[in-house]
């Protein structure tokens, strides 16, 4: 039987939400065509997918199952149409999304290969960008909404794979009116009496996570305070004299000279993750790992 991967995709969004209202937001689309949408693909499927309850909807077995392989068909699908779309076109492009974390030049440097025409030069590569927060890096993934992911210390989900492609220099960015702004080189204990600033909430981010870990093993419980400049590089949060966090740009005067970035001694790398999606793992993925 043909399967609409419309109503899968409908039924997607109330498996991801558990809930028709945050679904058909969502969507853009009434709860009540969500709904009859969803009743359709039971009735051609001919199981329950769901389990309806006034607080809350719940999937049966048939429904994870589904919701399990539906991911990929809809991904596959949307693959396929944007890969022949492509080769009409005379291009190829990769889809990118990175976590704040991770700076556009880190991005740019480990794409550059293909972008220089280095791979399949009869067809031009367009690579498109985009900073994510982790949680929307996996759905894209998931969804085929992108190709490839950067992250830091960020292991993969369920159905998703992971590699660390290079391990870059941690430094330390500091107000230019900071205490320590003219230590040419600094220690991480140095900071021990200095609120550090992460974008990752303690607890839910792995690098900040490990951030935090790498105060614990220099003898110090770190004052972390989350960045009040949500979705934009670390080196943004610095906005206080008292202010430092740890970043991967390189050093010396930053942001017009307000932030001084440190190397830290010893050396400390972190690194940069790449995830993906093996079920629809494009050819420039491929290219970009294996080559």
């Amino acid at each position: 039987m043909a399967l609409d991967l419309r109503k899968v995709t409908h039924f997607l969004a109330v498996a991801d939400e558990r809930s028709f209202t945050r679904a058909a937001e969502r969507l853009f689309l009434s709860q009540q065509a969500l709904s009859t949408s969803i009743r359709r693909l039971e009735q051609e499927l001919g199981v329950t997918l769901l389990e309806r309850t006034t607080r809350r909807v719940d999937l049966t077995a048939a429904g994870e199952a589904l919701a399990r392989d539906g991911r990929g068909l809809v991904a596959a699908a949307a693959t396929a149409v944007r890969r022949a779309r492509q080769a009409a076109g005379g291009t190829r492009e990769l889809r990118v999304g990175h976590s704040p974390a991770v700076r556009g030049e880190e991005v740019s440097d480990v794409t550059a290969r293909l972008v220089a025409g280095d791979t399949a030069p009869e067809a031009a590569v367009v690579i498109t960008a985009r900073m994510l927060y982790p949680a929307d890096l996996v759905d894209g993934l998931r969804s085929g909404d992108l190709d490839l992911a950067f992250a830091r210390h960020m292991e993969p989900p369920a159905g998703l794979a992971a590699r660390t492609i290079a391990e870059l220099p941690l430094r330390v960015a500091l107000h230019r009116d900071h205490a320590l702004a003219d230590r040419p080189r600094l220690a991480v204990a140095d900071l021990a009496d200095h609120p550090i600033v992460v974008w990752g909430e303690p607890g839910r981010s792995a690098y900040t996570d490990f951030l935090v870990g790498l105060c614990r093993d220099a003898g110090f419980e770190p004052h972390v305070e989350r960045s009040p400049m949500q979705g934009t590089p670390p080196i943004t949060s610095v906005t206080r004299d008292d202010h430092v966090a740890f970043v991967t740009d390189p050093t010396g005067p930053a942001r017009d000279g307000r932030v001084i970035v440190r190397d830290l001694e010893p050396e400390v790398h972190v690194a940069l993750r790449v995830l993906w999606n093996p079920e629809h793992r494009s050819p420039l993925v491929a290219e970009l790992l294996d080559g």
